[in-house]
């Protein structure tokens, strides 16, 4: 007799909502062993490759670790996962599976898909917790010395592909602790710091070499990196803050996502009231925006003190681009949302601080080059809406500082450098990949840029392919 599927995914445990928005715990509690064997039972185990791979920026065997987890064999479960992933435990927590290998999983035809994305982290917490790493097969040295710039997702993953190649890695990182992002960018209930030093501590096991506070273009030059290493690979990301050329833009009391986070997650806001916020206080916060970061800026507010905390955006939700699960998350933690307005003007008091945001209603037109309707505002219906702190996660571009007296290195209009379908930059020897190629994107697509990025780099260096004269520019 066949065995019966059961068709509803198994819950992942949370935190309960009042409780969390008080501390910087993680949300998600995980799978426990029995809870992660009852999601992986339910898998079809569909031949190789299978659906759920093909929609994999970074190749995980999924079925084949899934079934791992079925013979509670951890580490075999985890050296599946490394083969492609060096990075699970992070991608476990915020890679966007519904739009990716759950996206393509058969048995949402007839039920829930897989719970993909929480059965790999289950597999790296447990890992973790057992003190289980993936083996280290030594290999033979190359004899040639790669350069990555960036500790980033596309930096971490092309400096592990790389050293596992036998080349010699080292990384550096302009900040005082490796992680990019991971580290600076999402916060502490989505993605705990010793997580992220977890998997950076693998990378040095596996001998890549990181030195911080480090600033290529300032510290020393694209060029000398080229003349003490056979090949450098760019994982810059996107660290400028976009912001809006409006009135009062420049009041106290108003930040960049970037800033906000940053001063959240490196100056140890996570720990409050351990640690005194360096932010300004009061009771109340307006984030513009309506992405992942928008959402992680308002929860962040929330767990700092503030009483109500609004997310600003210009278009409905459906057209948000924030994960489903962090809206909700956000929604049930108490953020409330205002939909179709934009800013037109913020306002101050006597000290420069910022007092209110002045709003405009708007109205949904034909869609534009993102594929969603643009908002158009509604002359007259202005209104105005008090706060005492202001935030801006309307995307980032690359900083400059690093490619500004390399005139060799061709970017875009939009501050992105200039790479071929093999990551391939204007100038001969430097690849580049991640946000810094893509704009603003997610942390498993800058992973399987740093994937592809590597391989090709193996290639160059390997077979000595000649630099193409001309650049043709790769479509992402």
């Amino acid at each position: 007799m066949a065995k019966k599927i059961k068709k509803k995914r198994i819950a992942v445990p949370e935190q309960d909502p009042y409780a969390r928005i008080h501390n910087f715990n993680e949300v998600s509690l995980g799978y426990t062993w029995e809870l992660a064997i009852e999601e992986a039972s339910r898998c079809l185990q569909c031949p190789y490759p299978s659906p759920c791979m093909k929609g994999c920026p970074v190749d995980v065997n999924i079925p084949g670790f899934i079934k791992k987890i079925l013979e509670k064999d951890i580490k075999g479960a985890l050296e599946i996962i490394h083969a492609t992933n060096s990075l699970p435990g992070i991608t476990g927590r915020v890679c966007p599976q519904e739009q990716q290998c759950e996206m393509n999983c058969i048995m949402g035809k007839v039920g829930d898909k897989i719970n993909i994305g929480k059965l790999g982290r289950f597999v790296a917490d447990e890992a973790r917790k057992q003190g289980i790493y993936p083996s280290t097969p030594s290999v033979e040295k190359k004899g040639k010395k790669v350069a990555v710039v960036g500790s980033g997702p596309a930096g971490l993953t092309a400096a592990a592909d790389l050293v596992k190649m036998g080349y010699d890695v080292t990384m550096y990182e302009a900040l005082h602790e490796p992680g990019g992002v991971l580290i600076y960018g999402i916060p502490e209930f989505r993605l705990p710091k010793n997580i992220v030093r977890y998997e950076v501590k693998f990378l040095k096991m596996l001998g890549v070499n990181v030195i911080t506070n480090v600033v290529i273009g300032k510290t020393f030059s694209l060029y000398e990196l080229l003349n003490e290493y056979d090949a450098v690979f760019l994982g810059t990301g996107a660290g400028t803050p976009k912001l809006l050329n409006l009135p009062g833009v420049n009041l106290n009391g108003i930040y960049s996502a970037n800033e906000f986070l940053t001063r959240i997650n490196l100056m140890k806001a996570y720990k409050f009231p351990e640690y005194d916020t360096p932010i300004r206080k009061g009771k109340k916060l307006a984030v513009i925006g309506g992405g992942n970061v928008a959402i992680d800026a308002a929860r962040c507010a929330l767990r700092i003190g503030y009483e109500e905390v609004y997310i600003i955006y210009r278009r409905t939700r459906e057209y948000m681009t924030a994960r489903e699960e962090e809206i909700i998350h956000a929604e049930e933690e108490g953020v409330k949302f205002m939909f179709l307005v934009s800013p037109v003007e913020f306002l101050g008091d006597e000290n420069g601080n910022v007092k209110v945001i002045r709003l405009i209603m708007n109205e949904l037109g034909e869609p534009d080059s993102s594929g969603r309707r643009r908002p158009i505002p509604i002359p007259g219906t202005e209104f105005g809406l008090e706060v005492d702190a202001v935030v801006f996660a309307i995307g980032q571009k690359p900083n400059k500082v690093l490619y500004q007296e390399v005139p060799e290195l061709k970017t875009t209009e939009q501050g992105t450098i200039v790479v071929d379908e093999k990551y391939r930059t204007t100038l001969k020897g430097v690849f580049a990949g991640g946000d810094a190629v893509r704009g603003e994107a997610t942390v498993v697509l800058a992973m399987g840029d740093g994937k592809k990025a590597a391989k090709a780099i193996d290639e160059y260096l390997s077979n000595g392919y000649p630099w193409p004269d001309k650049i043709e520019p790769a479509k992402f």
